[in-house]
C-alpha cells in the first residue's frame, strides 16, 4: 500500500512538474517575443546611382550613393555630397565626434512611413558608423564645394535588411541663410535590400 502510495505521489508529482514546466515555458513565450536570428548577409555588390538634394534646385545640398559593396568583415559604399547653398558646413571628424554619423542604417523594410515614425519617436536604429574615408572627408564643405570618395566599416550586415545611408550632421558656419536650418542629418529616402 505504502509502495502504491509512494509511485502514485510520485506521478502526481512529475505530472505537477511538467505542469509547471510546461506553463513557464509557455509563460516566456507570451512574455518574450521570438528571438529575430539573422543570417549575415554574404559577399556582394550593388551599383546604386542614389542622387537626393536638400533645398530647392542650385541653392541645395545633394547626397550621392554611387555604388555599395558587402565584404568578408565589412562593408564599402562610393558616396558624395556636394554644397550648391550659400553657406559653409562644418563636417568635422566623424572618427572623433561622437554626435558624428556618416554611415548606414539597417530597417526590417523600406517604408518610408516606418522612417518617419521612428524617428519622430526617436527610435531609429543605430548607425552602422564609418571608420575610414578615401581621401579624408574635408572638416569644412565651401559653398560650391564637393566631396567624393570610398566609405569603409566593419561589421556584418544582415541579409534581407533594407540600407539607408546617413550623411552628418553638417552645421552651418555662421549666420545661416533664411529658411535654412543650422544643422542637417540627412538619412537617404533610397534603400537597397541586401541578398543572403
Amino acid at each position: 500500500m505504502q509502495k502504491s502510495t509512494l509511485v502514485v505521489l510520485i506521478a502526481l508529482g512529475a505530472a505537477f512538474t511538467g505542469f509547471v514546466i510546461t506553463s513557464v515555458v509557455r509563460d516566456l513565450r507570451v512574455q518574450s517575443p521570438p528571438s529575430d536570428l539573422s543570417v549575415a548577409a554574404s559577399p556582394q555588390s550593388a551599383s546604386l546611382g542614389w542622387r537626393e538634394q536638400y533645398g530647392s534646385s542650385g541653392k541645395d545640398l545633394v547626397f550621392t550613393v554611387d555604388r555599395m559593396q558587402v565584404l568578408d568583415g565589412g562593408w564599402k559604399a562610393r558616396i558624395g555630397i556636394a554644397n550648391h547653398t550659400a553657406n559653409a558646413y562644418d563636417v568635422g571628424d566623424p572618427r572623433a565626434t561622437l554626435d558624428r554619423s556618416f554611415g548606414l542604417m539597417l530597417f526590417p523594410s523600406n517604408s518610408e512611413a516606418e522612417l518617419n515614425d521612428r524617428n519622430s519617436k526617436g527610435t531609429l536604429p543605430p548607425v552602422r558608423q564609418v571608420v575610414k574615408y578615401q581621401p579624408s572627408l574635408p572638416k569644412v564643405l565651401e559653398s560650391g564645394e564637393a566631396w567624393q570618395g570610398t566609405i569603409w566599416a566593419p561589421g556584418a550586415l544582415a541579409a534581407q535588411s533594407w540600407v539607408r545611408f546617413v550623411f552628418g550632421p553638417l552645421l552651418v558656419i555662421g549666420k545661416p541663410a533664411k529658411g535654412t536650418p543650422s544643422r542637417v542629418v540627412w538619412i537617404t529616402d533610397h534603400t537597397h535590400q541586401l541578398k543572403e
